[in-house]
């Protein structure tokens, strides 16, 4: 792996478990409850502390890294199972799941209003999407905090992007 583009290679990677969580949603609660092991974990768990330490960066920050993007990745990917999941109970009994959701989101807005900095943010010129799904932010806060970590475990690889 090259050192100028193993941020990139941890964001695919990354994205992909991601993916991969959303194609099997119940794994991510799974996890809470469960043990996990065998080959296919033990290669991608090697697999990603190759691409760290093919960057530069000692074992034990490697491990770090690693632990870090996987925290951040399954708590994206409880968000995305929690969806799925209420999806499906707000579907059980035949009503439409957007519509009900949509009203429960008009009343938190209207909660949301009687506190100043959630009005502010709600009422002001960059109104905040009360409703709106955390999805786009993933990939930004990942970039962050590869980011963050290489400054502070990599001396320079922080420059490195």
């Amino acid at each position: 792996m090259d050192r100028a583009h193993w941020r990139s290679a941890a964001v695919d990677l990354a994205v992909g478990l991601r993916a991969m969580f959303g194609r099997h949603a119940w794994l991510v609660q799974a996890f809470g409850s469960h043990l996990f092991h065998g080959p296919g974990k033990a290669r991608y768990d090697d697999h990603c502390l190759a691409l760290h330490e093919a960057a530069g960066f000692a074992p034990a920050d490697a491990d770090r890294i690693a632990a870090a993007v996987f925290t951040h990745v399954l708590g994206a990917a409880l968000g995305d199972a929690a969806e799925v999941s209420l999806d499906r109970r707000l579907r059980r009994d035949g009503r439409d799941p957007q519509e009900r959701l949509d009203a429960t989101m008009a009343r938190a807005v209207e909660v949301a209003r009687e506190f100043p900095r959630l009005r502010a943010r709600l009422d002001g010129p960059e109104a905040l999407d009360y409703a709106a799904a955390p999805g786009a932010e993933f990939e930004e806060a990942l970039r962050a905090l590869l980011d963050g970590l290489a400054a502070r475990l990599g001396g320079g690889l922080d420059a490195q992007r």
